[in-house]
């Protein structure tokens, strides 16, 4: 095992070739010249093509490999030359935005030289100046590979009629063209804290999140905080909510005189079918991991992270953040603006 990475030298790269040539393995060239067997792999992994009239061809060129890695190491130099704009960057990853947040936002400020793609970001993180500065460590999925999906037990809970199934929603609920429409979900955190849980509610088209805190998962006291919550808006925007199937939302009814549309359920085993929720809570996580003491959190703290999650910018929204979205929203309706904290 090498402890001190360095890139391969046009040296090493001609001598791979050459024992490709010869027939030797993998294993066999990282032995002889000294690396570990893996760094031969992906060497060969990423500049090769194979001719389909000659399979044992590998088509790897030591020459177009020295070539892509200097051109690739002269995107990262950008982000080596420019301190401010590289400074610019790591603020805004351990913020934390996402690479595509990054250069969108520097894309949308549009200022001459200021700006790197998304890609070169992402090099830059998983680079040696990158590693250095554990930059992987602020994206949303740090791990290194990516985890399977768990499926949920269906849920068939009775007093839901089918008139409030996802199906029976109104088309303009689908398609986002109107403000107040959300989706709710109940985020939970280690049992040993005991029962206390976290509400989301993301307005569909603005993306603009509530977090509230409940002590315990009773229904009434959750669909409580959530009517209490909605109806500081205004009328217009508290339009419909889309829960999954969670005992915890089963008392529709004390929000049916307080939501135009009503109270949708997904169809069993389909968080997916509330996707914008189910996105946001990966964003919460970042600040709020599972094991996160929520009593000793106070409702200040928690707005901190709703504030945070409500100023990043998003892609879907044109790189305009959902508090700009859902104000302005406001403004042009000439609502009183609502508290909500």
């Amino acid at each position: 095992m090498h402890k001190n990475y360095s890139q391969l030298s046009l040296n090493e790269r001609r001598t791979i070739y050459k024992l490709l040539e010869v027939g030797k393995s993998k294993t066999d060239i990282a032995d002889q010249i000294g690396r570990h067997r893996s760094t031969i792999f992906r060497e060969v992994r990423r500049n090769s093509f194979y001719l389909a009239e000659d399979q044992r061809c590998n088509g790897y060129s030591h020459v177009n490999a020295q070539e892509f890695t200097r051109r690739r190491r002269a995107k990262l130099r950008k982000l080596i030359r420019y301190p401010e704009l590289q400074a610019f960057v790591i603020s805004k990853l351990q913020f934390p935005w996402s690479p595509d947040q990054v250069a969108g936002y520097l894309k949308r400020l549009g200022i001459d030289g200021f700006y790197v793609c998304r890609e070169t970001i992402y090099d830059f993180i998983y680079s040696t100046e990158g590693r250095a500065l554990k930059l992987y460590w602020c994206l949303r999925k740090s791990f290194k590979n990516r985890r399977k999906r768990f499926t949920r037990k269906p849920r068939h809970l009775r007093g839901i009629p089918q008139k409030w199934s996802i199906n029976n929603r109104p088309d303009e609920v689908t398609d986002r063209h109107n403000f107040g429409h959300w989706e709710g979900d109940l985020m939970i955190f280690k049992r040993e804290y005991g029962n206390t849980n976290l509400t989301t509610l993301v307005e569909r088209k603005s993306r603009y999140t509530l977090l509230i805190k409940n002590q315990n998962r009773r229904s009434e006291v959750v669909i409580g905080k959530i009517r209490d919550k909605l109806t500081a808006l205004p009328r217009h925007l508290r339009r419909s909510v889309t829960f999954d199937r969670g005992s915890e939302f089963v008392a529709w009814k004390m929000l049916t005189k307080h939501v135009e549309l009503g109270s949708y359920y997904c169809d069993p085993r389909s968080p997916w079918q509330k996707g914008t929720n189910e996105n946001t809570n990966g964003r919460i996580r970042q600040f709020l991991p599972s094991n996160t003491n929520l009593n000793e959190l106070s409702n200040a703290e928690l707005n901190a992270v709703s504030k945070r999650i409500n100023n990043t910018p998003r892609k879907c929204l044109n790189y305009r953040t959902p508090h700009e979205v859902f104000y302005n929203h406001l403004h042009q309706c000439e609502d009183q603006i609502p508290c909500l904290t």
